[in-house]
């Protein structure tokens, strides 16, 4: 006696046939509600993400907040309180104007660079991990840029070019890609191992369809907390150049109010010059970590039934 096949079984061999069910929710949609619960009931994460949406608010808002820092002030060296929350500077320039408009330019420095490194680790990382003679290259080059000694050779390219913010963007973002191509391509290589993957090799030739729709979206959550530490990473890349002098000197930043501190020969007697743009950037990047780190906890399956 011959079993009848059930018609969710069959498979469709030439275009016809039965249409498929519509599922109820796509796992990826359920995925996401259920790392966004696990995530709320985080303190520290979502502490962190409120510190950083009000940074970020901060620094869209700053012409709200306070005016543009003057060139210069009557008010010299004024420990904070009353009129300058934060006090002033050597040259008498409100401390609070510094930072708020300093987070502007610490902020897209961060943003862009880690974009850039993002973009083009991740490509670096899926097609190494796709293409196997590509993988000993990427593997050799990444293995070769991390061992070597990232803030001179930033300070000395930085240098050499000159000081401005398209500068800082293309250093940052060229000394943070190599950790993102480790990340990835650990994830990746996984990945192009599945069945599935397999499964669209042989249904098509276009690499680039299989990495699009099957292997980048494999390793977005990395690419995710990617964003986050490559971020934070860039935010003292930047702040340590600008300190050095290496930064725009035309543009505010948390990096230029220390290099400013430490010119004028104020940074040891008034502690207000350091302590409020050192809390800015500490707040940035313990915020993001914090984050990453929340957000990983929050993507176990074994966190979200809790």
């Amino acid at each position: 006696m011959t079993t009848p096949i059930p018609e969710s079984a069959l498979v469709d061999l030439d275009g016809g046939g039965l249409p498929a069910e519509p599922a109820a929710a796509p796992d990826g949609t359920r995925a996401g509600r259920a790392t966004w619960r696990a995530f709320r009931r985080q303190p520290l994460g979502v502490a962190a993400l409120a510190i950083l949406v009000l940074l970020v608010g901060g620094s869209i808002l700053a012409p709200l907040i306070t005016d543009p820092p003057e060139s210069y002030g009557t008010d010299v060296l004024r420990p904070p309180g009353g009129t300058y929350p934060f006090g002033t500077d050597a040259l008498g320039r409100d401390v609070l104007a510094e930072v708020v408009w300093g987070a502007r330019q610490s902020l897209l420095v961060a943003v862009a660079a880690s974009v850039i490194a993002i973009v083009f680790g991740t490509l670096v990382a899926v097609v190494g991990a796709y293409v196997k003679a590509v993988d000993t290259v990427v593997g050799v080059v990444v293995d070769l840029t991390l061992s070597l000694p990232v803030l001179p050779l930033m300070i000395l390219v930085a240098a050499l070019v000159g000081p401005s913010t398209t500068t800082i963007i293309g250093v940052v973002a060229a000394f943070s890609w190599p950790e993102v191509t480790r990340l990835v391509r650990s994830q990746a290589l996984a990945v192009v191992h599945l069945p599935y993957v397999d499964a669209a090799r042989l249904m098509t030739r276009r690499h680039a369809w299989i990495l699009g729709r099957h292997v980048v979206p494999a390793v977005t959550p990395v690419i995710v907390v990617s964003v986050v530490v490559t971020a934070s990473r860039a935010v003292l890349s930047a702040a340590g150049l600008a300190f050095l002098g290496l930064g725009d000197p035309t543009t505010w930043s948390w990096g230029r109010i220390l290099y400013e501190a430490q010119q004028s020969g104020a940074m040891v007697s008034a502690w207000w010059l350091t302590l409020f743009p050192s809390l800015a950037i500490l707040a940035l990047v313990l915020s993001a970590t914090l984050l990453s780190i929340a957000y990983n906890d929050a993507r176990n399956p074994r966190n979200h039934d809790r």
